[in-house]
């Protein structure tokens, strides 16, 4: 009896298992693809109305207008006329599969205890069977980079494609950048201790920015030591001072974006990224001046200032373009997670504002890629790079248009059924049948 117990138990764990994992990560390319006649959006400004893309062995053999070609198709051919296709969409700056239910602790992963923790990899903490990750897919997004938070140095990100048994299949380039929350010279006033509401000056913000430049000086002088005692924080600044990791900085004030810039300079950080960037267009021409790149926060959230336009947000990464800054779009804040599979539809926004479409869409392919450094892998549909793409029936940045047919990560096929299109069709079916009844 006990054993029957045992089996029946056993069972029972495997359908559960079964029913909550993420979709079976697709098998290599062994087949050409051939898409004939959709529009082709190349995600560096440029559209081909009547293309012909061919892809196998997962990278891009050829992209070509099929107006002004004979090019002899090759393996399985998709006639795709009417439709559009695009390169995967990227998501930065995402905690996507290190939070998968943000108010039960044993699956939020995105925060370490300490302070400066440049050695901390959020890649080894990446949960590839995640729901949300897979629920990025439908939408196009298929690309992201997966960030630590908290603390004043949070860690290192990596980034990784959406279709994997694990996070060592996922990566896609580990530990390309340090993520820096800067102090904020304003604070507001905690009424559980007595303060008074409302904003205030930040009395310890030079003592925080201090602590900083402490903690990068600390560390060129032990790399340049002897190094006998092992300091993991400091060892790991080593490949920031090199050049081989980015620098990403998350602030958003006018004189915090000044001083960052300052600090970039005094501690010769090549490589400097700002993410959020709320008052960035205050100072967008030393921003340009100094090479310095934007991620835009998100679009969809609210005028942070009382005088500011009601559609402040909206326009934020269009006014940092037309400066000739390179941005791309995040979409970090309340729900986040979740909310990056939105992420076509900022960029749409984006554009509603009087952004040229093609432009909108480098925001969250190509210019990201640039930004990312892995411009060399995905972000645009050109021969050479990885045969991420997708074929959606209509425009892509706009939720009505947004319907994938097909999508490929690396030339594999994948799934673009996720635990809500169950739920979908699960529920339609139900009410269909009570409908005949």
């Amino acid at each position: 009896m006990k054993n029957i117990k045992i089996n029946i138990l056993a069972v029972l764990l495997c359908l559960a298992t079964g029913a909550t994992a993420q979709q079976t990560p697709a098998p290599s390319q062994t087949e050409a693809v051939t898409i004939v006649g959709a529009t082709a959006h190349i995600g560096n400004g440029e559209v081909i109305e009547n293309s012909l893309i061919i892809f196998e062995d997962g990278k891009l053999t050829q992209v070509l207008d099929a107006t002004s070609t004979k090019m002899q198709y090759r393996g399985k051919v998709i006639n795709a006329e009417g439709k559009h296709v695009y390169p995967g969409f990227i998501a930065p700056n995402a905690t996507l599969g290190l939070v998968e239910i943000s108010s039960v602790r044993a699956t939020d992963d995105e925060d370490e205890i300490g302070d400066m923790l440049p050695h901390v990899r959020s890649l080894i903490a990446y949960n590839a069977e995640s729901k949300i990750v897979e629920s990025m897919r439908p939408n196009g997004v298929l690309v992201g980079q997966i960030t630590p938070r908290g603390s004043r140095i949070s860690g290192t990100s990596s980034i990784v494609q959406f279709d994997a048994w694990n996070w060592e299949d996922a990566a896609m380039k580990e530990d390309d950048a340090i993520h820096i929350n800067w102090p904020n010279s304003f604070t507001r006033g905690r009424w559980w201790a007595g303060e008074p509401r409302g904003m205030r000056p930040n009395k310890e913000y030079a003592t925080e920015v201090a602590e900083l430049k402490e903690f990068f000086g600390q560390s060129k002088a032990y790399l340049g030591g002897d190094q006998k005692l092992v300091h993991l924080p400091y060892r790991a600044m080593g490949e920031v001072f090199s050049g081989n990791k980015k620098v990403f900085v998350h602030v958003n004030g006018e004189k915090e974006i000044l001083d960052v810039i300052q600090f970039s300079k005094e501690q010769e950080l090549d490589n400097l990224v700002i993410v959020g960037g709320y008052d960035a267009h205050k100072v967008a021409d030393q921003i340009r001046e100094n090479n310095i790149a934007v991620l835009s926060g998100r679009p969809h959230s609210t005028p942070n200032q009382e005088d500011e336009d009601y559609d402040f947000s909206y326009k934020n990464a269009r006014l940092l373009h037309e400066k000739g800054i390179l941005v791309g779009l995040e979409s970090s804040g309340q729900m986040e997670t979740m909310n990056t599979r939105n992420l076509p539809f900022y960029a749409g926004t984006v554009a509603g504002t009087g952004m040229d479409k093609e432009d909108a869409l480098k925001l969250i392919t190509s210019n990201t890629a640039k930004i990312l450094g892995i411009d060399n892998l995905v972000g645009t549909l050109e021969k050479g790079k990885d045969a991420t793409l997708f074929i959606s029936e209509g425009d892509a940045l706009d939720m009505r248009g947004n319907r994938l047919q097909h999508a490929w990560i690396q030339g594999r096929e994948i799934s673009l059924d996720t635990h809500q299109t169950e739920l979908y069709e699960r529920y339609s079916n139900k009410f269909q049948a009570a409908k005949a009844e």
